[in-house]
């Protein structure tokens, strides 16, 4: 699979809260920096999303192939964000990647946006 279509699968995960397909494409250990979730493993920031989420909607933008420091990849899109309330956030997104050596996974994620729009419709329908 080449990185674009390994982000591809990514943004589908996304779009249909598949909680399984989203993992698959990380390694067990994998980090995620999130500007509204903090510093958290994989699992655990995608499992409290996905509770979050009543429905994600993406549309890329752009792919950024960077490899200065191993194999990394950038995606710019648009999230249009249903929050579990049923409060409908959008916002442009850049979700940064570290690749495994072989680019066949994600390592660590981080995760670009601006929170001040959308913290309080966050705070008031998050759990």
């Amino acid at each position: 699979m080449t990185s674009i279509e390994l982000c591809e699968h990514y943004l589908a995960g996304l779009n249909s809260g598949d909680l399984d397909a989203v993992l698959a494409l990380f390694t067990p250990d994998a980090q995620v920096s999130s500007p509204l979730y903090g510093v958290r493993d994989a699992r655990s920031f995608y499992t409290d999303l996905f509770a979050d989420t009543e429905r994600s909607e993406t549309q890329l933008l752009n792919v950024f192939d960077t490899s200065s420091g191993g194999p990394a990849i950038a995606l710019h899109f648009e999230y249009d964000w249903t929050l579990g309330s049923g409060k409908l956030v959008k916002f442009e997104c850049v979700d940064v990647f570290e690749l495994t050596e072989d680019a066949q996974r994600f390592r660590k994620i981080t995760i670009i946006y601006d929170t001040a729009h959308l913290r309080a419709d966050f705070e008031a329908s998050s759990r």
